[in-house]
């Protein structure tokens, strides 16, 4: 066995003394506040005191009185019956017939002063007269009116006529034109009857070229126009209308 293990026994335990005072300490506190809670709970029992004398005597008996009768109900009096009053209408009294008024006489015409009867149809005749000259005379300026109009749209259609004459002998016709198809030109004149370089303007084309440039070449080669035998119908415009069976 080594010195080391024998030198372990028969050294003292540390702290051994001080572990002990420590528990007995510990174990005294305990007792004591043990010791003083059984002190602190226990106390003296409550005294009870009983005094003893005579029971009294028994209260009387109450004095029951006998029941009062029911007082008298006497029955309702019938309410009295209020008559109604008889209202009785009165009829009215008939209305006065109304007294019949005369008729009044009628009174006598003054009849009329021959002579002012005679003035007043004097005027209507004049007046009728003086209407019917306005009509006939209104009759007649419309009538030479329309006489005028139709004399003039007769010279300006002769005139348009020759024009029309003087350009298709112009036209040299190309082949291979069917049926009668028409080309209308817008032309510009002088009062001398010569066209204007540029004026001629096709407004409706008859569907063939060629027919339609033949008839441009003849109005230009037609230049001076005919005159119209009125000079009141010519006119700086016209309106061609041009169609291969025309003569």
């Amino acid at each position: 066995m080594s010195a080391e293990a024998l030198d372990y026994r028969n050294r003292r335990e540390p702290a051994l003394a001080r572990s002990f005072l420590l528990a007995l300490a510990v174990h005294a506190i305990l007792v004591a506040v043990m010791f003083v809670g059984v002190r602190w709970q226990s106390h003296r029992p409550d005294t009870v005191t009983v005094e003893l004398w005579e029971a009294p005597a028994p209260p009387p008996p109450p004095v029951v009185e006998a029941p009062k009768p029911p007082p008298k109900v006497e029955p309702p009096k019938p309410e009295p019956k209020v008559e109604k009053p008889q209202i009785v209408e009165k009829a009215p009294p008939p209305k006065p017939k109304p007294k019949p008024e005369p008729k009044p006489k009628p009174e006598a015409k003054p009849k009329p002063d021959p002579k002012f009867l005679r003035q007043m149809q004097e005027e209507a005749a004049r007046e009728q007269a003086a209407l019917e000259q306005q009509t006939r005379a209104r009759e007649v300026r419309e009538a030479k009116a329309r006489a005028a109009a139709a004399a003039s749209k007769k010279a300006l259609d002769e005139w348009v006529g020759k024009i029309r004459a003087s350009v298709r002998s112009r036209v040299i016709e190309p082949p291979g034109i069917t049926g009668n198809p028409e080309v209308v030109f817008f032309v510009a004149l002088l009062p001398s009857g010569d066209v204007l370089r540029g004026s001629i303007r096709m407004t409706k084309s008859s569907g063939n070229k060629a027919w339609d440039m033949a008839v441009e070449r003849a109005i230009l080669a037609a230049s001076p126009l005919p005159k119209p035998d009125q000079p009141s119908v010519f006119q700086r415009e016209l309106e061609l209308r041009v169609r291969p069976k025309d003569q």
